[in-house]
């Protein structure tokens, strides 16, 4: 069975409302319903897998609510399915970025169904289907195997150890970012920038240097070839997965 918490979210609890509780309670399925105040999702939101906005009888979440359940589905990373009349879900797709979305329902309600994507949802969220993914392009082993170990819970972390080999598994693979070595020997980190940058399939991946170098001249040779940042090889592992985090809310 699927696991995770799920928060649905609406105006008031009506009968409708208690019918999905039931549902989801006789699936086993973990849930709590909040009405869309600021303080009260603030309050329930820790540990929340997806979110299920439901509009009855014409009623749209106030702007502040909205804006508020959208930043804190970018900061972790976590999806919506709206419910409610064609225009009201359709105004939902028109005010929230389509990749924060994981599926709409109209009204009236397929119970059953709605069940059943809740529960394919979580159990794709407990597999890590929608965890960003991370190339880590390093010579060094040991760098790369502490890097994964900092990163395997909250990415999905694939590791090579040549700037060709990096070339060579982004043709058959995606990354949402790479973490590109800058000193590496036969192909240097600057070398598959570029090489990323001049291939239409690649030059649109985010690409950050790591570097062992920290005097000034190095780091501003760094910048200089206009990555998406940098980071010294000297950072924390919380330092790291802050940045990163970062990272992906921006973009």
């Amino acid at each position: 069975m699927a696991t995770g918490k799920v928060i649905l979210i609406g105006e008031k609890e009506t009968f409708l409302v208690r019918v999905l509780n039931k549902k989801l309670q006789d699936a086993g399925i973990s849930h709590t319903f909040i009405t869309w105040d600021v303080n009260t999702v603030n309050q329930n939101w820790e540990g929340t897998n997806l979110v299920t906005l439901y509009m009855d009888e014409g009623a749209l979440p106030p702007e502040n609510v909205l804006h508020f359940l959208m930043d804190k589905m970018a900061e972790d990373n976590v999806q919506m399915i709206p419910i409610g009349e064609r225009d009201e879900v359709n105004y939902i797709c028109d005010h929230v970025p389509g990749e924060l979305i994981y599926t709409t329902f109209i009204r009236p309600v397929d119970n059953d169904a709605f069940v059943k994507t809740v529960s394919e949802h979580l159990q794709k969220v407990q597999e890590g289907e929608f965890r960003k993914s991370i190339l880590v392009v390093d010579d060094d082993p040991n760098y790369l195997s502490l890097v994964r170990e900092w990163l395997k819970n909250s990415y999905k972390v694939y590791m090579v150890n040549s700037g060709l080999q990096a070339i060579k598994w982004l043709g058959k693979n995606k990354a949402d970012l790479i973490l590109l070595d800058h000193e590496m020997p036969v192909t240097s980190g600057p070398q598959v920038l570029e090489m990323l940058r001049s291939d239409e399939e690649t030059r649109q991946i985010p690409v950050m240097f790591l570097t062992g170098k920290s005097d000034k001249e190095s780091v501003m040779a760094v910048v200089a070839l206009k990555p998406e940042g940098y980071f010294l090889k000297t950072i924390s592992r919380e330092e790291l997965l802050e940045k990163l985090k970062e990272f992906f809310i921006l973009h």
